[in-house]
This record gives structure tokens, C-alpha cells and sequence, in this order.
């Protein structure tokens, strides 16, 4: 059925996809980030200590980075539908149950390992197990438009959240966040498939052709690297391999850190709480142009340079923070957005395309989820170092310049991986020179 509507389009059956991964990432990693808008309620009802309570966020990456490889071969084994529906029931379950939290284990449980493990599944970690099967022109775009679907959720969810927290409790939001989850996706999801040769088409929605095929092949600079069988065991013994584990470490450490905390520190700061919401939602909102001109952007100059824009960004986002002490106002909130938004969260339009260019093969799901692995490690720790910096030294200062520092590695990292020496972008494969050319004997580099 599938099969003959795609064909029946007047446009790429991988368009769809795009829209329903826009759609589940609205939901399902907004579902996650209100984590931050539910932290202050929380606190004020049990008076539970902040690093304790942050705590529970930082369990569910944890959870999830455990999961991670498990979830690359799930992804081989059984494709996107299955994926996508495990973690639609967990992070639903998750939200409904969290409803009877009267423990700081309760919350771990559901809000921690129950939502941080099913918005694993569906959100970045998931998608881009498959969605980069789709495109290989337009990679970089199609990537950053799917997953700008969290700037709009989160524009359009947050302060509404935010609003009806106040009004009912927290424990209400997560009611009707878990039905949401529910009713939305369940059924949306079921239209998802792995690859399109599985319904007859090709990437880009070129033609199916054998010339077609030698096309999509120019872009290989390093020819000897790319007819590598890539499997886990090979892919950890190149350098470029942990590179990118490095990079992803330090990148969700500082993302995630600051998403947790800001809320409660603009309060805290002077700002009232439908503010700080505000601010949380007109982030993610910058990120939906950012993304998606970034996206486009590295289709044409390179990963690596819009990696290291997108490490900028939140680098700006932590001199704000620690500026906004001493300047409080409109001006340094707004750069902050600005910074966060439209730059930081730019960084998801390649996230899946780096490795995927460099390690794509028969056996990249284990490969990608085992580098996922350090991506969550670094969610898990960012959130939870903040607020034992917090309850330690009684402010974030320390925490902030970590975070910097963690930016600056994180760019270095994926220069070192250097994806554009093993793929080049569409925009660069004339000026690259890459070519297909005779195989050599090559050993990976290390």
C-alpha cells in the first residue's frame, strides 16, 4: 500500500518521512525538554535537594546510553516502525505514571528512565539510524527540517505547558503530555520505513538506474576508506571513531546542561517564570530557521565548519548566562536565545550525517548507537555536574566555564574525524576533486 502511494506522489515518498519525524521530534523530545518547566514545581512540592532532583534527568540518559547500542541493532533487525512505537509506549508510560510520584525514585523511574529511554528511541538518536538513508544531496536538509520539528514543538507546547502547570500542577501537564504522545503518534508512525528501496524508489527520489546509482557515488574522496565493511569492531579501532565520541560527549554535555538549569536560573536571576518559559520555547523556536539554514549550509561547505557554528552558539550562550548577574535585561536574554537557538541548536542538522559519511555500511546501526552512547553519557553528566556545582559552591559560575571549555573540545574533535576527507558534501565534490577512482590497499586511520 505503501508502495503505490509513494509511487503515485507528484513529489519524493522521503518528504513524508521528513514529516513524520518532524512531527514525533515536536512531541517526543518537547516531552523530554519539559523536564525543565516541571523541575521548579517539583521542588516546591517535596523540597527535594536540586542535584538530587536534576538527577532524575541525568538517570534517564544514563539509561538511554545503556540502551543506545541495543537500539542500533533494533533499528537493523526490525526497522523504524517497531523503534518508534517501543518508544512512543515508554515515553507515554512514563508520563502517566509519573503522576503517582510521591519519592525521589519515582520520579527517577518514570520521568528519568521511562521518557529519557522512549524519547531516545524517538528522538535523535532514533532517527538518525534511518532517516539519512533517505538523502544523500540533500542530506544535510532534509536532516535539519525533520528535526526543526523540535523548535516548533517547542514554540507551540512549552509556554502552553507552562500556563497549564500553573493552573492544574504538574502532575496534570504530564497527563495530558503522555495522551498527546499517544493519540498523535502511535498512528503517524506506522507510515515510516527504513530505507526507500523497500518501496521501489532511491535516495533523493533520483531514478532507480545504474547510472544513477555511479552518480551518487562521486562524492567519496577517499575511496579505500568508504569500501571498507565497516562493523563496530573495526570502526573502534580508528581514531576517527572516538574522535566523534568526544565531540558528541562534550556537545550534549554543555546542550544539555544548560537546558535543565536555565530555566530555574533565569528565575532565579530576576526573571519571572513566564519568562523563563519563554525563553525556553523562543530557543527552540530560533532553532527552526537555524537549523535548517545550517542544514542547507553544510550540504554545500562541509560538516565540520557547521559543527564548529554550532559549538559557538553555545559557547555565546554561557558568557549570557554569566553575564546576566551583572546586566540584567531584555538585551543579554535575547542574545542569549539568539546564541542557543538560531547556532547551538544547529548542530542537529549533522550529528547523523557526520558518522554516517564516514562508517556507512551494511552494520552501521551498532556503529552509531554505540557512538550515541557517549552522546547521552555527555546529556547525563552535563545536567547533573550543574547542579552538584550548584549545591556545592551555592552558584553555576564554575559549571558555566566547564561547559565552555567543553564547546572548544567538541570542535576541535570533529575537525580531527574530518568526515569531509572520507565523503564530501554536494557542495564541495567539484572542489574536492572527489572522484571515483581504483581501490588501493588502505589501512583505517588510527
Amino acid at each position: 500500500m505503501i508502495a503505490k502511494l509513494a509511487q503515485r506522489l507528484p513529489f519524493f515518498y522521503g518528504w513524508i518521512v521528513v514529516g513524520v519525524v518532524f512531527v514525533t521530534m515536536a512531541i517526543s523530545v518537547n516531552a523530554r525538554t519539559a523536564f525543565s518547566l516541571l523541575f521548579p514545581p517539583i521542588l516546591d512540592e517535596f523540597g527535594w535537594e536540586r542535584g538530587v532532583t536534576a538527577g532524575a534527568f541525568s538517570f534517564g540518559f544514563l539509561v538511554s546510553a545503556v540502551l543506545s547500542p541495543l537500539l542500533g541493532r533494533l533499528m537493523d533487525r526490525h526497522g523504524p516502525r517497531f523503534v518508534m512505537e517501543v518508544g512512543i509506549a515508554a515515553t507515554a508510560a512514563g508520563l502517566l505514571l509519573a503522576t503517582f510520584a510521591g519519592q525521589p525514585w519515582h520520579v527517577y523511574v518514570t520521568l528519568g528512565m521511562l521518557v529519557g529511554a522512549g524519547t531516545t528511541f524517538t528522538g535523535y538518536t532514533g532517527q538518525a539510524l534511518f532517516l539519512p538513508n533517505w538523502f544523500v544531496r540533500r542530506r544535510g536538509l532534509a536532516i535539519s527540517v525533520a528535526f526543526a520539528g523540535v523548535g516548533f514543538g517547542s514554540i507551540v507546547m512549552l509556554p502552553a505547558l507552562q500556563a497549564f502547570v500553573e493552573r492544574h500542577g504538574w502532575r496534570a501537564g504530564c497527563t495530558l503530555l503522555g495522551v498527546t504522545v499517544l493519540v498523535v503518534l502511535v498512528p503517524l508512525n506506522l507510515l515510516l520505513r527504513k530505507r526507500p528501496e523497500e518501496i521501489g524508489l532511491a535516495p533523493d527520489g533520483d531514478p532507480d538506474t545504474a547510472a544513477a546509482a555511479q552518480a551518487r557515488r562521486v562524492n567519496v574522496v577517499d575511496t579505500a576508506w568508504a569500501a571498507i565493511d565497516w562493523t563496530l569492531a573495526r570502526a573502534m579501532r580508528t581514531a576517527r571513531f572516538w574522535w566523534i565520541a568526544v565531540a558528541y560527549f562534550t556537545a550534549l554535555f554543555a546542550w544539555y546542561a544548560v537546558q535543565v538549569h536555565q530555566t530555574k536560573y533565569l528565575v532565579e536571576t530576576g526573571f519571572g517564570p513566564q519568562e523563563a518559559a519563554w525563553a525556553l520555547g523562543a530557543v527552540s523556536l530560533a532553532g527552526v530557521p537555524g537549523q535548517i539554514a545550517l542544514g542547507w549550509l553544510s550540504d554545500r561547505i562541509g560538516r565540520e565548519i557547521v559543527w564548529a557554528i554550532g559549538n559557538l552558539g553555545f559557547c555565546l550562550t554561557y558568557l549570557a548566562l554569566l553575564a546576566l548577574p551583572a546586566y540584567p535585561g531584555a538585551p543579554l536574554l535575547y542574545a542569549m536565545v539568539i546564541a542557543q537557538g538560531l547556532l547551538g541548536y544547529g548542530m542537529t542538522s549533522v550529528v547523523g550525517a557526520i558518522p554516517v559519511e564516514i562508517f556507512e555500511g551494511r552494520h552501521y546501526g551498532p556503529i552509531f548507537g554505540t557512538l550515541m552512547l557517549s552522546a547521552l553519557a555527555g546529556g547525563a553528566a552535563g545536567p547533573w555536574f550543574m547542579g552538584f556545582v550548584h549545591d556545592t559552591t551555592g552558584n553555576y559560575t564554575l559549571a558555566f566555564w566547564v561547559a565552555i571549555g567543553c564547546t572548544v573540545v567538541s570542535t576541535f574533535a570533529i575537525w580531527r574525524a574530518a568526515p569531509g576527507e572520507v565523503r564530501a558534501v554536494a557542495g564541495r565534490v567539484g572542489q574536492h576533486g572527489a572522484k571515483p577512482e581504483p581501490l588501493r590497499p588502505h589501512l583505517p586511520r588510527t
